[in-house]
C-alpha cells in the first residue's frame, strides 16, 4: 500500500521567513536610532563621513555620467545642423557690428585709463575661476545642493561664490580633496546680501527650498519695480560685490519674488570664484542680515 507524503515546505518555511523579516526590521530600526543619537552627540562626524564618501564616489559618478553627456552632446549637434547656415549668416552680421563696437570700446578704455590715472583710482583685480562639472544633484524638499568634481586639490575653499550661465547660483559649503558641495541660492539656509541696481537699495535674497527666492529686509519706503536687476553687495565678506544674481519677477504686499539669471536646477557646469577669502570668516556672518 502506497502512502502519500505531503510536502509542506512552504508552510514550514513561513514562520522562519516571517521571523527573519521581523528581525531585519528591528535591526534596521535599531541602527537608525543609533545613528540619530550619534548625530546629536557629534554632528561633525557624519559631515566628515559624507565628505569622505563624496570624495570616493565623485570619480565614479564622473565616469557614469560621461556616456549620457556624450549622447546628449551628439543629439544636440545633429539637431542643430539644419539651422547651421542661417546661424552662420547671422553671426557674420553680428561680427561686423562687433568690429565697430570694438573700436568704440578701445577708445573708451583709453579714456577711462586716463581718468583713473588723474583720480588715482585703485582698480580691483578681475575674478579668477575654477571650472567644474556637476556630478550629483541633492535637490529635494529639504535641501538644495549639488556636488561637483573638484576640491581642495584644485584650490576650492569653503564659502567661495559659485556662478553658472549668466549669474550666481550659490556658494561652497563643504570641501573634500576631489569634491565639493554647493548650496544653491534656493536652499532654505541661503542668505545673500544684494543691491537693487538703480536705487542702490540693500536687501537680502533668501531661499525657501522652492524655485524662486524672495527679497527680505527691504525698507518700506523703498521703490521696488518688476524687472530690476540684483547684484551682490559684498556685505559680510562672503560674496564679492557686483556678481549678477537675478531680476525681480513680481511684487505684492506680502513678498518680492526674484527670478535668478540661471536655471539653477538644470546646471551641468559651474565656475567657482577663486578669490582670497578670510579664513576666520564663517557662514554665520550671513545670518546677521
Amino acid at each position: 500500500m502506497k502512502t502519500r507524503i505531503k510536502h509542506n515546505s512552504f508552510t514550514s518555511a513561513l514562520p522562519l521567513d516571517f521571523m527573519g523579516g521581523r528581525m531585519a526590521s528591528i535591526f534596521l530600526l535599531s541602527v537608525s536610532v543609533l545613528f540619530i543619537f550619534a548625530s546629536l552627540i557629534n554632528p561633525a562626524f557624519f559631515q566628515n563621513v559624507r565628505t569622505t564618501a563624496a570624495d570616493v564616489f565623485a570619480p565614479v559618478l564622473k565616469v557614469v555620467n560621461a556616456p549620457f553627456q556624450g549622447a546628449a552632446d551628439f543629439i544636440g549637434g545633429v539637431s542643430g545642423l539644419t539651422n547651421l547656415r542661417a546661424e552662420n549668416a547671422k553671426l557674420r552680421a553680428e561680427n561686423a557690428r562687433l568690429r565697430e563696437w570694438y573700436q568704440t570700446a578701445l577708445m573708451l578704455q583709453a579714456e577711462n585709463q586716463s581718468l583713473q590715472a588723474l583720480l588715482n583710482v585703485k582698480v580691483e583685480e578681475p575674478h579668477k575661476f575654477i571650472t567644474a562639472k556637476v556630478v550629483a544633484d541633492s535637490g529635494n524638499s529639504f535641501v538644495n545642493t549639488v556636488l561637483v568634481g573638484v576640491g581642495t586639490r584644485e584650490g576650492v575653499k569653503k564659502n567661495q561664490a559659485v556662478l553658472a550661465g549668466e549669474g550666481l547660483i550659490g556658494r561652497v559649503i563643504e570641501t573634500g580633496r576631489t569634491s565639493a558641495r554647493i548650496m544653491l541660492l534656493t536652499d532654505y539656509n541661503s542668505r545673500i546680501p544684494v543691491l537693487l541696481e538703480g536705487s542702490r537699495q540693500k536687501a537680502v535674497l533668501s531661499g525657501g527650498n522652492n524655485d524662486y527666492p524672495i527679497l527680505k529686509y527691504i525698507p518700506h519706503d523703498s521703490e521696488v519695480k518688476v524687472g530690476t536687476r540684483l547684484i551682490t553687495s559684498g556685505d559680510g565678506g562672503v560674496f564679492p560685490s557686483g556678481l549678477p544674481v537675478g531680476r525681480i519677477e513680481s511684487v505684492d504686499a506680502s513678498k518680492v519674488i526674484v527670478q535668478p539669471f540661471t536655471d539653477i536646477h538644470h546646471v551641468t557646469n559651474v565656475r567657482i570664484v577663486n578669490n582670497k577669502i578670510d579664513p576666520n570668516l564663517s557662514a554665520g556672518s550671513l545670518d546677521d542680515f
